[in-house]
């Protein structure tokens, strides 16, 4: 059976000669795997580039809940990037939360206000002009609301994760910043700062989720927010 869902492409994988298996988060399923056929090949109707990280798709797809993976019928492009595929800074931003969302939303199911909450974040971070180098960070932070692991205040996820600066003041009160604020505030941090918390955040999702592991797009952004 056909049915009408938004999704946001997460990631894919080469698939025999010319198919792609690729990763979708979408509003009716959660996380789906779908196989599409002759992507890779010269003559393909569809675009290999909207299978990019975080491209918000509009989607007619078959679904069987006792499949693994499903195929699309229909795709097209929910809403175009202007700065997310052009934007050095933004791109490392974009990998790194496709990345986290990969191993974060692993076995997801339908999710409605999560997929909202995704599909709003991925929209403003594409439109904000500056001042977006903490953007990943709010993120992540707003995202555990969702999730169901929003603690209470900065010290007690400090605490939770043994870090050595919980009772630092000025540091659990940079941490309280993002539990607190809107994508639309900005905090000023230098990078020394911004990589501990980041570490910090993601020490907490990896105490509250197995599937968190190692990140191979950190090292992108160090070196691109340097």
């Amino acid at each position: 059976m056909l049915y009408k869902t938004r999704g946001i492409a997460l990631s894919f994988i080469k698939y025999k000669e010319s198919s792609i298996i690729a990763r979708i988060f979408t509003e009716t399923f959660g996380m789906q795997s779908y196989i599409v056929n002759s992507i890779r090949s010269k003559t393909a109707k569809t675009k290999i580039a909207l299978f990019q990280p975080l491209t918000l798709l509009d989607l007619v797809v078959y679904h069987n809940k006792k499949k693994d993976i499903n195929r699309i019928s229909e795709l097209k492009c929910n809403c175009t990037f202007h700065t997310i595929p052009f934007d050095i800074r933004k791109t490392s931003i974009a990998l790194f939360l496709t990345e986290l969302l990969n191993q974060a939303l692993f076995d997801e199911g339908e999710n409605e206000p999560l997929f909202e909450f995704l599909h709003d974040s991925i929209h403003m971070f594409d439109v904000v002009e500056k001042d977006f180098e903490i953007f990943h960070l709010q993120f992540l932070m707003q995202l555990t609301k969702y999730l169901g692991i929003m603690p209470e205040s900065g010290i007690s996820l400090l605490k939770e994760i043994g870090h050595f600066k919980a009772y630092n003041k000025d540091f659990c009160g940079k941490v309280d910043f993002f539990l607190k604020s809107s994508y639309e505030e900005y905090l000023r941090l230098d990078k020394a700062i911004r990589g501990e918390i980041l570490m910090a955040f993601l020490n907490y999702y990896r105490f509250h989720y197995d599937s968190v592991k190692e990140f191979k797009s950190i090292q992108v952004l160090k070196e691109v927010f340097n």
